[in-house]
């Protein structure tokens, strides 16, 4: 019997994909796994029971990877499972601040009064002229699952597209539409895109990328979307240059004092994966992979942990060590395991941590996991099965 406990509201859909041997609980110190959205985890303390973390969403900011790496509690997200509503909302986006609709619907309301508004709009409408997005070029920078979406939807739309991004998974290569010409250099898209939208993951090294040195080399009358993460862009040097009119636009999913009602600036209050059917999606394959880890010991789409899947266990039995990236580990796991026969093993590593699963199809000894466990660099030992 393993125990859940959700942070936040999880959508059924993926709840119920727990069979009878799940059991939820409000007590987060009882769970062996932890479903979580938004809830902030840096400051909460788990116990040596939790094993997984699993985020019903792509971004991973409200929880402390690197000390639960430590801890040997995998944290997982769910990329892709969102990305329908977050392109659906960006093209949107596009829509709306080509068109001005959002300040068109807003002389509206404050002429709802206006007995003649039919009449005096006709005059109204010349200050909301926009272009078409038809034949316009748009910059999508980065693309993984939300980019790759967007960059082939608005191909679909007769947009020239370019696209970049330096680390392009085998997956998205084969995904992407042939039409999106892959650009090597980001300043490319910053100086011949007519719109410009990003799609990466916040880090240090993207923390701010877009700032002065970035805008000044756009086109002028440039429109930006920001449906990724609000710190990607300098926005000091955004709402300058809105000012000034180099960037006709600004669209942020992320509204703050200074951007909120700020003329020229399009917020909308985080709506990237606000749609039912993204929070289905993301609850279910968050489920999956918290019950393959469980019940296999198998890694998809950990955020502080490699990869690693042996399917399901076929043997007698199957034993998950954690451990430290460092020479001659295997070695020592496998002297450990020298009386009994080994029917398969998978070692993967992901920076300063590594996993590895080993098959047996014979009897454990009873000190085996405890032997691994004194292994200098060994975070956590877990007997799968």
């Amino acid at each position: 019997m393993f125990k859940y406990a959700c942070l936040n509201a999880i959508s059924p859909k993926g709840t119920e994909q727990f069979t009878p041997d799940y059991q939820r609980t409000e007590d987060v110190s009882a769970a062996d796994a932890i479903l979580v959205r938004s809830a902030k985890m840096h400051d909460m303390a788990l116990t040596e029971k939790t094993l997984a973390v699993a985020r019903a969403g792509a971004g991973v900011n409200n929880i402390p990877l690197e000390e639960y790496a430590k801890k040997g509690i995998v944290v997982f997200n769910t990329p892709g499972a969102n990305a329908n509503s977050v392109k659906e909302l960006v093209l949107g986006a596009m829509f709306n601040a080509a068109r001005s609709m959002d300040q068109g619907i807003a002389w509206v309301l404050e002429n709802k009064e206006d007995s003649a508004i039919s009449k005096d709009m006709e005059k109204a409408k010349k200050q909301f002229v926009g272009h078409e997005l038809y034949g316009k070029k748009l910059g999508v920078i980065g693309l993984g699952a939300i980019g790759c979406m967007v960059a082939n939807a608005a191909v679909d739309l007769g947009m020239d597209v370019y696209g970049y991004d330096p680390y392009l998974s085998t997956t998205a290569a084969w995904n992407i539409s042939r039409q999106v010409r892959n650009i090597k250099d980001v300043n490319e898209i910053y100086e011949i895109c007519d719109f410009i939208t990003i799609h990466v993951p916040l880090l240090e090294s993207t923390k701010k990328m877009v700032g002065a040195d970035a805008i000044a080399r756009m086109k002028e009358g440039v429109i930006f979307l920001n449906f990724a993460r609000d710190l990607l862009v300098d926005e000091d040097a955004m709402l300058k240059a809105v000012d000034d009119g180099k960037v006709a636009r600004y669209v942020t999913d992320f509204p703050n004092p200074q951007t909120a009602g700020h003329k020229n600036v399009i917020a909308t209050p985080h709506l990237g994966a606000s749609t039912e059917e993204a929070e289905e999606n993301c609850a279910k394959m968050a489920v999956e992979e918290l019950v393959d880890f469980l019940e296999n010991g198998n890694i998809t789409h950990s955020v502080n942990y490699p990869a690693c899947s042996m399917g399901v266990c076929r043997t007698k039995h199957r034993i998950a060590i954690y451990h430290r990236n460092i020479p001659q580990m295997i070695s020592q796991i496998t002297n450990v395991l020298s009386y009994t026969n080994v029917a398969g093993m998978s070692n993967t590593s992901r920076g300063e941590f590594a996993y590895t699963l080993v098959d047996i199809d014979a009897d454990l000894e009873e000190e085996t996991g405890k032997r691994l466990a004194k292994i200098e660099g060994v975070v956590r030992v877990r007997v799968v099965k």
